[in-house]
Formats: C-alpha cells, structure tokens, sequence
C-alpha cells in the first residue's frame, strides 16, 4: 500500500469538508480558519500527489504532514480548542515550505 497516495487522498477528502463547514456552518474568525486550513490543506495533497507521480516521496511527506499540521490545528480553534493551538500551525507552515525546498532542491538535480 503505498500510504503517502492514501494520506494524500483523505487529506483532499477533509480539506473538502472543513471548506464547506467553512463557508456554510461557521461564522466570523471561525469560518476564516476553516477556508484558510481547507485551501493549505487541499494546494498540499494536490502537491504530495504531484511529488508523488515525479517520484519525490520526501517533499510528498512533508506536504502531508505540514499541511496536516497547520490545517488541523486551524480547524480544532475553529470547533473551540483553545487559542494556543496557533502556536502549533506555523510548525506545519515550515514543513510545507520545507517541502517545496526540497523539491526545488530535488528538480535542479534533475
């Protein structure tokens, strides 16, 4: 089983569905939360399915994992975690940025 495509895929599969509580169940800071950890969440599968296909199965982990982290914790204040969750999100932003890096890094050495 190759999980990185399954992680990707159900990754897709809750993006979709915090953008929708987003835009159609959730109001003010909380509805903003949910669009922004949908859109990461949904441009990184999209990217660790991308990765995946050019055989970069790092920078596809770090997708998952970093858009996973920064979503989640986005999602979880919007359903009333508390506040210092926040502090947790930009660990995944790191990953997502380190992510393309490493692809980048991973393209030029062809």
């Amino acid at each position: 089983m190759n999980l990185v495509l399954l992680f990707a895929t159900l990754s897709g599969a809750m993006a979709v569905a915090a953008g929708a509580f987003g835009a159609h169940g959730a109001e003010g800071d909380n509805a903003e939360w949910l669009k922004t950890g949908a859109q990461y969440q949904l441009a990184h599968a999209l990217a660790a399915l991308l990765a995946l296909q050019l055989e970069a199965r790092g920078p596809a982990w770090l997708f998952i994992i970093g858009g996973f982290l920064f979503a989640v914790t986005l999602y979880l204040m919007a359903i009333g975690a508390p506040r210092w969750f926040g502090a947790i999100t930009p660990v995944g932003g790191v990953l997502m940025i380190g992510g393309w890096l490493w692809f980048a890094w991973q393209a030029m050495r062809g």
